[in-house]
């Protein structure tokens, strides 16, 4: 049916992007461990592990096989996106935090609208699925993210 065929190419587009932003999480936590902004990622990278497994098992029930060279394309675009010029050609630059960050909150806003689309679709091998909670976590890890951004824009525009 082309309805679970398109469902299964947004699913897969969904857990691309969830693959890119874990690595895009855990290279920004190497570059700040030690930092409060490190430890909000720390705890940010286990949730992002949980949704994924989540997402993982929407995937299952709703028969959508994982697309492995969508899942490889996502990790070479973050890897390609590690090479922008950020003002220092060696060192992590305090504007690649910026960017960081705001990389990180459009993912999130991403899942959070996946989210928010399957709740609405009220498929019933989603039943159990809590997407409320998902919503919700999401919603503040959006809240979290950007809690860091005043302070690490002032960093790396102001010194």
């Amino acid at each position: 049916m082309e309805d679970n065929r398109l469902l299964a190419i947004y699913l897969n587009d969904h857990l691309a992007g969830s693959t890119a932003g874990r690595a895009l999480a855990q290279r920004s936590l190497s570059n700040n461990r030690g930092t409060p902004y490190g430890d909000e990622l720390a705890a940010f990278l286990v949730e992002l592990e949980q949704d994924t497994l989540v997402l993982h098992e929407v995937m299952d029930r709703a028969g959508a096989a994982r697309d492995q060279l969508k899942q490889l394309a996502a990790l070479a675009t973050e890897r390609v996106g590690r090479l922008k010029l950020n003002g220092h050609l060696l060192t992590y630059s305090p504007l690649s935090r910026v960017i960081e960050i705001e990389g990180l909150v459009l993912g999130v806003r991403g899942k959070l609208g996946m989210w928010e689309v399957l709740a609405g679709l009220g498929l019933p091998e989603l039943a159990g699925i809590p997407f409320d909670d998902l919503i919700e976590r999401a919603s503040s890890q959006i809240e979290r993210l950007e809690a860091h951004r005043p302070g690490a824009a002032k960093r790396a525009f102001l010194g």
